[in-house]
C-alpha cells in the first residue's frame, strides 16, 4: 500500500509552523513542500495530502515530476496505485488514462478530466501549489 505524506494545511492560521505528522514540510509562496526527489519511485506515483486534498505526485519516465488529483474521474479510485507511461497515469481499476500535463482523459472510460496541479522542484525537494492548474 502506497505510504500517505500529509502536508500542512495552508488555510490554516498559522502557516509558519509546519505540520509534524509530516516530514519536513515548509509552505513557500503558496507552495508545499510535499516530499523529496528521492521519495519517488524512478517511474511511478505516491500519494500525499494536501490541504485537504489527496494528490498523487507522479514521475514519468522522461524524470519529469507531476502533480495531479489523485481520484479517477470515472471511479472513486487512487490514481497513484496505477501505471506511469509515456506521460500518461492509467487507473488500474477500469484502465482509464490521464495525460499528467493537463489531466485530460487519453483513454476511455473517463471522460472527465482530472485536476493538475503547479510543481516546483528546488534542489531535492518537491513542492506543489495548492491551487489547480485546470
Amino acid at each position: 500500500m502506497n505510504e500517505i505524506i500529509t502536508a500542512p494545511d495552508i488555510t490554516a492560521p498559522d502557516i509558519t509552523a509546519p505540520d509534524t505528522t509530516a516530514p519536513d514540510t515548509t509552505v513557500t509562496d503558496g507552495f508545499v513542500r510535499v516530499c523529496s526527489v528521492d521519495d519517488l519511485p524512478a517511474v511511478g506515483a505516491l500519494q500525499v495530502e494536501i490541504a485537504g486534498e489527496t494528490v498523487a505526485i507522479v514521475r514519468d519516465s522522461a524524470g519529469d515530476i507531476h502533480a495531479i488529483d489523485d481520484t479517477c474521474s470515472h471511479a472513486n479510485v487512487s490514481l497513484s496505485e496505477g501505471d506511469v507511461e509515456d506521460g500518461e497515469i492509467e487507473c488500474w481499476l477500469h484502465g482509464s488514462r490521464f495525460d499528467l500535463r493537463s489531466g485530460k482523459p487519453t483513454g476511455l472510460p473517463a471522460t472527465a478530466p482530472i485536476a493538475v496541479y503547479p510543481v516546483k522542484i528546488d534542489g531535492d525537494d518537491v513542492f506543489v501549489a495548492v491551487t489547480k492548474e485546470n
